[in-house]
């Protein structure tokens, strides 16, 4: 499973001690989840205003870095087109794999300055984040259009592809080529049998062409359009197929050269948007836990991987050994847990301080 539940718990005597006792419960005796301690160092606390108000623009921080991260990744997948399976290997944080550098997470103490309040870690994240995210529109934006531009010339010059006795191009959508194929000779008189080819098509639609005499034509435009077949004349033009042909040359030499170091771009920015996304989910655990918990500042971050079977036995484990923390909370969670096919969202309140990470970032379209 790639989520983890980043919790943290009020210190007892120790720290220690509250992990020793989470560990217990979920791990050493059910294997309820693989479980790994999240370290987050001294920050400057501030005052209680300003931690109420932080914790409301963290909530939004997170959800908006989350936003950018899923984009470049998803972006990555989309430039990389048919190598699309090697998108994982390349969305690496730090030089490691994203679990790795979860479970082994350490504060980065250059980027991030502990000296700093609160507000100014959270105001460098989102100023860093946010231009990632208007970098990515521009650049994505110039390489769509190379893209665009080459398949449409790719598109025009497959008309060139067909027997020059070919006197029209028809493009029926996907679903209906068997449709096309049953019916284009007999949509008007004088219609050449069999002269019919598939010489281009995308994934939304093919291109055919078909032959007849020119005093068919207008007839079988007519019934073309009924049947929601789309109709474009063919005319050969060998100046503007040599011209074309030397414009598909450019783009594809400007495509290759932009692609190289767009991934670059792509792999050291992914790393550093998902970088940034951790610091924030840390700085939400330390203010939630001071504003839950109080001070002095003493609780336990820890991160778990729940197993995909036992997810609900382990949040009810959680719920028995934490519901003192908060007893209307623990309330409401008995409760709903007592409803079948109630599930929990990720933004329910819980004794303990919880939030979601979710490392499956990608939405791959095979």
């Amino acid at each position: 499973m790639t989520e983890f539940w980043l919790i943290s718990a009020p210190g007892e005597k120790t720290c220690q001690q509250t992990w020793d006792k989470m560990t217990t419960a979920t791990t050493r005796t059910n294997n309820l989840s693989t479980n790994h301690k999240f370290s987050i160092p001294d920050l400057k606390v501030g005052t209680l205003d300003v931690l109420v108000g932080l914790s409301d623009e963290l909530a939004k921080l997170d959800s908006f870095v989350e936003g950018v991260v899923k984009k470049v990744a998803q972006y990555m997948a989309d430039v990389l087109e048919d190598s699309r399976d090697k998108v994982q290997e390349n969305l690496l944080a730090n030089g490691v794999d994203l679990v790795t550098y979860i479970t082994r997470f350490q504060w980065d103490m250059a980027k991030y300055p502990i000296k700093q309040s609160l507000k100014n870690i959270s105001e460098i994240i989102s100023k860093q984040v946010t231009q990632i995210d208007n970098d990515l529109k521009t650049r994505a934006s110039a390489y769509n259009n190379l893209k665009g531009n080459l398949q449409n010339l790719e598109r025009k010059n497959a008309y060139f592809l067909s027997d020059l006795g070919s006197d029209y191009i028809v493009c029926p959508c996907r679903t209906a080529y068997a449709e096309w194929q049953k019916t284009y000779e007999t949509l008007a008189e004088m219609v050449v049998p069999r002269s019919s080819d598939l010489l281009y098509e995308d994934s939304d639609s093919g291109l055919y062409s078909v032959t007849l005499f020119m005093k068919a034509v207008d007839d079988f435009k007519h019934k073309a359009r009924e049947n929601k077949f789309v109709v474009r004349d063919f005319q050969y033009n060998e100046e503007e197929m040599k011209a074309d042909k030397e414009e598909m040359t450019r783009l594809c030499t400007d495509k290759k050269k932009q692609f190289g170091p767009l991934v670059r771009w792509l792999k050291v920015n992914f790393s550093e948007a998902f970088i940034a996304w951790i610091h924030i989910k840390a700085l939400r655990v330390f203010v939630e836990s001071v504003l839950r918990y109080g001070l002095p500042v003493n609780f336990q971050a820890m991160l778990l991987q729940p197993n995909k079977k036992t997810m609900k036995r382990l949040r009810e484990v959680l719920n028995d050994l934490y519901k003192h923390l908060d007893s209307s909370a623990a309330a409401i969670i008995d409760s709903a847990m007592d409803i079948p096919g109630l599930n929990l969202s990720q933004q329910e309140y819980y004794p303990y301080v919880y939030y979601k990470i979710e490392c499956n970032l990608l939405d791959l379209k095979v």
